[in-house]
């Protein structure tokens, strides 16, 4: 830090060098004295005294230090002798060039100065030879004067003389512009001088003259095949006559009118064929024979027109010559120029009424004409030509709405644009529909389908599953590749935000992606309501699929196809549009309840086996078991191929410890003994307490089972969920019952060899136990007879079935 504080320091004093040699140069030494030092001791001031300077250099300081001072000064001197040089370098090539200037100056100098004394000199000998004629010519002006004005006084009644000839000569060479300017110059004249004899005889003659030249001029203005510029120059003489502006008006767009309705009529064939039809049965004999002759023209115009084709031809005939009218209205009644500007007012503000009233009726019929045929591109799948029909239709729109723009045509044709845009989003959207109810009715016939069980049918649901979630994406997939044609870079309406924002967002985002998210759970929950699906043996295992799909969708299809859209479409997820966690919370919800509505239909139908097994008996005359029945063997295969369905779809699930396999035997019936003794010392003697007490006390100290519970999306839990509702109407059904010895037999049969099987596909083994148990206890409670069949005897009976 130090050492650059000195290089700073050193830096600063050669700079200060530097300047004070620049002073000394040009002599501002005087200037600045008053801020300079007097001390003589000041080396780098005017009255530096070397003497002293060095009596109190010697006087002060030690030899070393003096040597040291020594050192420094040659320095210095040598740094000084090197700026000074550098000074010269540097400022040699100024000091040339500035002598090289002031010697050119002084040479202009005095070249400009004789210049400036041959100007002066020039000018005092114009100003004598201008005062000089003025002197000679001053008797004469009065004279000339007064010539001059006769002149031109006898040249205009020469002209108003000559005017009915001129004007009859200019007619019959059909110079009428010519004539006009003629009449028009004169007319003023003649109306103020009418009282005179003569000057009213050529008025009357150039009357006559100027109506039948009117009459010519509204021939040539209502003549079809007139030109552009016969019809401008027709309308602007007939104003220059003073002709009614609004009558002119009218009779144009008249003339115009005839053109534009058979253009209008045009198109309308083409949007509705009938219209075709009725046109071809209007034309004579001659027409229908000389199409007989041409039958390929006739083909040709019996084939459809694509919507691009249509468009360009409407754009060419309608759009084409109502631009050309409309151009032309305007450079003949409302740009052209006047010599009173209030008329010139008055005539603008008329023309512009009329000429919007009349365009304004012709587009829109137009606009229907172009809505309609574009409604009618709604069975088509693609959406390049109409993309490119729109885009050509709103460009060819921008240059006639330029003409008018007070009639904001342009906002009218992004209109239906973008009417365009919400109707093929309306259409794929239904066409999505349409789709995930065909891939309902293709799961429903593939789990018609005969197929093998055991493995193949876990690959069947997976594949099942797969290829329904593969469609589904690449449809949606598909659908918003072909929108994305409506907001491409060549496309003009694209860009502007009116149309980019609502289809963006409204259209595609929320009308498209989010509805059919939502319509997909809907018509997925309507399954647990019973829409559609009526005691149909392919409803629990297609909830199931679904279940599992909007589960799929949830962890990460919703979330994808989303950032998706919004990518394609670049919308922003500002508030008021659906949220992606919005709707995977939905899906969840959604799979949520179809897993629980599967879970309950699964458990009612075998719910319904097990109570047609109990209600059709007759259990007090019942042989003594020797096998298992076989609506228990049912029960055990189709929990079995249930427990195959969902696990190819969920994972397995968290189990708590089993205990040892001959524990799991045995303890269905300790508590069964304890309770036939009970039972039996209950018969003996009448007052001790009721059985049903003794169970309803020991059950206040079990844990409590909750039946229909919501199920976890897991294998283990859906499992234990049916098992609970088949087991718990197994229950119920036993306590409507009477027992016989045989009966109970039976229930202890049954029970024992559902404990066998059950175990293994619920999540705590204990569950099954209690409720076997319960069946048994209620078959014990009900039971004349109480006499419980031997464990051995069982376990060979369940053996053996």
């Amino acid at each position: 830090m130090a050492a650059t504080r000195e290089e700073s320091a050193e830096s600063e004093q050669r700079r200060r060098r530097k300047h004070g040699m620049l002073k000394m140069y040009y002599g501002l030494d005087d200037e600045s004295g008053g801020d300079t030092s007097a001390s003589p001791i000041d080396i780098d001031g005017a009255h530096f005294d070397s003497e002293i300077y060095l009596t109190k250099l010697m006087r002060e300081k030690r030899l070393t230090e003096l040597v040291d001072q020594e050192v420094d000064m040659v320095k210095q001197i040598r740094s000084l002798d090197s700026d000074m040089q550098t000074l010269v370098y540097e400022n040699y090539n100024k000091f040339i060039s500035a002598t090289d200037t002031i010697r050119k100056m002084k040479t202009d100098f005095k070249k400009m100065e004789e210049e400036m004394d041959r100007l002066a000199t020039n000018m005092d000998a114009i100003t004598d030879f201008s005062a000089k004629i003025s002197g000679t010519l001053q008797d004469r002006r009065e004279q000339i004067t007064k010539l001059s004005s006769v002149h031109m006084l006898l040249k205009k009644l020469q002209f108003l003389f000559e005017l009915p000839a001129r004007l009859k000569k200019c007619i019959e060479m059909k110079a009428y512009s010519q004539a006009v300017r003629y009449y028009v110059k004169a007319r003023a004249v003649l109306l103020q001088y009418q009282h005179m004899s003569s000057f009213h005889g050529i008025q009357q003659d150039c009357n006559e003259i100027v109506n039948e030249l009117r009459t010519k001029l509204r021939e040539q203005f209502g003549n079809r095949e007139s030109s552009a510029q016969q019809l401008a120059e027709s309308v602007d003489l007939l104003l220059q006559l003073k002709e009614p502006p609004d009558e002119l008006c009218d009779e144009f767009l008249s003339h115009a009118m005839q053109k534009l309705d058979e253009d209008l009529a045009e198109i309308a064939a083409q949007v509705d064929p009938a219209l075709v039809g009725t046109q071809q049965n209007e034309q004579d004999a001659e027409t229908e024979e000389r199409d007989e002759k041409r039958p390929a023209e006739k083909l040709m115009q019996s084939i459809p027109m694509d919507i691009l084709e249509f468009v360009d031809s409407s754009c060419n005939s309608f759009l084409s010559n109502i631009s050309l009218l409309i151009a032309s209205y305007k450079e003949l009644f409302v740009d052209r120029q006047a010599a009173d500007s209030q008329e010139q007012e008055a005539l603008e503000q008329v023309a512009h009424a009329k000429l919007a009233e009349f365009v304004n009726s012709r587009m829109q019929q137009y606009f229907v004409y172009i809505d309609d045929r574009i409604k009618a591109e709604k069975s088509t799948v693609d959406n390049s030509l109409l993309v490119r029909a729109l885009d050509r239709f709103y460009r060819r729109l921008l240059a006639t709405d330029r003409l008018v723009p007070q009639l904001k045509i342009i906002e009218r044709a992004s209109a239906i644009i973008a009417q365009s845009g919400h109707e093929r989003a309306l259409f794929y959207f239904d066409g999505l529909k349409r789709h995930f109810s065909e891939c309902m009715t293709d799961i429903r016939q593939t789990l018609c389908a005969p197929r093998s069980a055991g493995k193949k049918d876990k690959l069947d649901m997976i594949d099942l599953l797969n290829t329904t979630s593969t469609s589904i994406v690449e449809q949606i997939k598909a659908i918003l590749t072909n929108l994305k044609a409506f907001i491409a870079n060549d496309i003009t309406f694209s860009q502007t935000p009116y149309f980019q924002g609502p289809f963006c967002q409204d259209d595609v985002r929320e009308g498209l992606i989010v509805a059919f998210f939502r319509h997909m759970l809907t018509a997925s929950c309507d399954l647990c309501d019973g829409v559609g699906e009526k005691s149909s043996s392919t409803a629990p295992p297609l909830i199931l699929v679904l279940s599992r799909l909007l589960l799929d969708f949830e962890s990460s299809t919703i979330s994808q196809l989303m950032v998706l859209g919004d990518e394609l479409f670049a919308t922003d997820n500002r508030r008021g549009l659906t949220q992606a966690s919005v709707l995977c919370s939905e899906a969840q919800t959604a799979a949520q309840r179809l897993l629980n509505h599967y879970v309950k239909l699964q458990g009612l139908q075998i719910s319904q086996m097990l109570r047609k097994s109990v209600d059709t008996r007759d259990w007090l005359n019942t042989i003594e078991p020797r096998t298992v029945r076989a609506v228990m063997k049912r029960v055990v295969e189709d929990i079995t191929n249930i427990d195959s369905q969902v696990g190819a779809l969920y994972e397995e699930g968290t189990r708590k410890a089993h205990s040892s396999d001959s524990s799991r035997r045995a303890l269905s019936y300790s508590v069964s003994k304890q309770q036939q003794l009970r039972m039996q010392r209950s018969y003996a003697s009448s007052n001790t307490f009721d059985t049903s007490l003794m169970s309803n006390i020991q059950k206040l100290f079990s844990e409590r089972i909750e039946i229909f519970s919501t199920v976890e999306f897991s294998k283990v839990s859906i499992l234990t969920g049916i098992v609970k509702i088949s087991l718990k109407t197994f229950l119920e059904c036993v306590r409507l019952r009477t027992f016989g010895r045989y009966g109970l037999q039976q229930i202890q049969v049954d029970t024992h060899y559902l404990n066998l099987y059950l175990w293994r596909f619920v999540a705590d083994e204990k569950l099954v136990h209690f409720l076997l148990d319960e069946i048994v206890g209620s078959a014990l409670h009900r039971c004349l007879d109480a006499v419980l069949m031997e464990t051995s005897i069982v376990e060979v009976i369940c053996d053996r079935g």
